[in-house]
């Protein structure tokens, strides 16, 4: 990415409406963040006091599927989308931290983001990163741009987290998935996290009613039966759709074993 296109995403960033990466950067313990996102972070974790345990639940599941797809699974590559504000370790240090030829792709279209891209690019040598502006509704021109740097003959992991949950319509997320699938090879996995409100109660559907009134993304949370159904095809791996905290959690952990997100990996048959 070159110097003006920094400059112009710098251009298009809009603080005076909360958006959905810097209010979780907030939510992360982060500076990337406007007086807006903390207003709303502040508002929601009022309504819904476990939202910091809950984005924090999601990152740290980020990190054990990356680990257990690059050690126990060997995948070499990844496809990061709507990776959001850099908050160590990436994806490409977890990654290159077991394998360090390991190739990462980062795609996302917030300007907050693209900013701080020249701090995410800091690959290991063994290994190759890239960045991505682009919006997760165009799958073909994410794939095509990507292959600038992924084989897409050879096993990819694709990574959604917390994001298919801005994608309203149910269809509408499900060909996404499937069009992405479509274009990696056997041995190729899916993992994700999606917003939920069957955990947690009326102050969880509150969270969501108060997001979705003040965000410039409107966020739809969906049931686990959704989400299991958006790996129809694959091969899910144990423990299934669950909790993150619920996936794999390291040995000696101690609870919350839910918040309000379902979380799965599965491989592409």
């Amino acid at each position: 990415m070159t110097s003006d296109s920094f400059a112009a995403a710098a251009e298009r960033i809009d603080t005076s409406r909360p958006h959905s990466a810097r209010v979780w950067d907030y939510w992360l313990g982060g500076k990337d963040n406007y007086e807006a996102d903390r207003a709303l972070g502040d508002q929601i974790a009022q309504t819904f006091p476990h939202v910091v345990t809950t984005t924090r639940a999601d990152r740290e599941f980020m990190h054990r599927s990356v680990a257990f797809l690059a050690e126990t699974a060997g995948i070499r590559q990844f496809l990061d989308i709507g990776t959001g504000l850099p908050t160590a370790p990436n994806t490409h240090q977890v990654a290159q931290s077991i394998a360090p030829d390991t190739r990462v792709v980062y795609v996302d279209n917030d300007p907050v983001v693209l900013v701080h891209a020249r701090a995410l690019l800091a690959s290991n040598p063994d290994g190759a990163c890239a960045y991505l502006d682009a919006d997760l509704r165009e799958p073909g021109r994410i794939l095509s741009e990507a292959a600038n740097t992924l084989d897409f003959s050879r096993p990819v992991a694709i990574l959604l987290m917390s994001l298919l949950h801005f994608i309203n319509d149910h269809s509408d997320a499900a060909f996404i998935v499937s069009r992405l699938l479509d274009a990696v090879p056997s041995g190729s996995y899916l993992a994700l996290t999606h917003a939920t409100d069957e955990i947690g109660g009326p102050a969880v559907k509150k969270a969501y009613e108060m997001w979705n009134a003040n965000a410039a993304q409107r966020a739809r949370p969906r049931t686990q039966a959704e989400v299991t159904a958006l790996f129809d095809g694959l091969e899910i791996v144990e423990p299934g759709i669950v909790s993150p905290p619920s996936w794999r959690p390291p040995e000696g952990a101690v609870g919350p074993w839910k918040v309000p997100l379902w979380a799965g990996v599965a491989r592409k048959p």
